[in-house]
């Protein structure tokens, strides 16, 4: 059990976790990334209950399960897991962004249709446009101001899903750039430290020297 400060977005994507353990204080939260990591499972994340968007790219997940508490979810990454056969009752049904390449399931005979059909406002599957979407007609053109407000909080994330982009290809750059930029402030700190070190040793020299006779 751990408990983490309210923000918009929370980024614990490249961390070795392999597991989502139980959460607390997180309503704010609306987006998780959590990619890149070695989770197995769906679980735990009803202490997300205003999240629109979720990655769990590049895990290790074999089904989909425990979404339903998501009753705001629009975007979700569950791109290169293991998921085999996809159930789609445990969709969230305000999903209007789903990724599920690199998975098994997307082999299904009627994968596209039977995804599309049991999410009405779905507005893309993989990548690419679902046709005659229920808000296809409003986002085009007269959209409603919640849907205005849903793409702009998700302008972002929603970068991962545009067709001409591939994910797999900028995510190494990001994760990349991050870990340069933690390797840079620890070296940092480092010399900090060896500097303030020397300091003290110096200072003890000073304290431990015999006076002048």
């Amino acid at each position: 059990s751990m408990e983490l400060p309210s923000h918009p977005t929370l980024r614990l994507d490249q961390e070795n976790i392999c597991a989502v353990r139980r959460l607390q204080n997180l309503q704010g939260i609306q987006r998780l990334h959590l990619q890149q990591n070695e989770i197995e499972r769906i679980e735990n994340l009803s202490c997300f209950p205003n999240l629109r968007f979720l990655s769990l790219a590049g895990n290790r997940i074999h089904r989909v399960e425990n979404l339903q508490p998501l009753q705001h979810l629009c975007v979700l990454d569950l791109s290169h897991n293991r998921i085999q056969t996809l159930d789609t009752a445990e969709l969230p049904r305000s999903l209007h962004r789903l990724d599920l390449t690199g998975n098994e399931c997307t082999q299904q005979h009627g994968y596209r249709e039977l995804v599309a059909g049991a999410l009405p406002h779905l507005l893309q599957l993989d990548g690419q446009p679902i046709p005659g979407g229920t808000d296809e007609e409003e986002e085009e053109g007269s959209s409603s101001s919640s849907e205005d407000e849903d793409q702009e909080s998700l302008s972002e994330p929603s970068n991962f899903f545009t067709a001409g982009k591939d994910f797999f290809v900028d995510l190494p750059r990001e994760l990349a750039g991050r870990s340069q930029q933690r390797r840079r402030e620890a070296l940092k700190e480092h010399q900090t430290r060896l500097e303030e070190l020397e300091k003290l040793q110096e200072h003890q020299a000073l304290l431990l020297s015999p006076a002048p006779l």
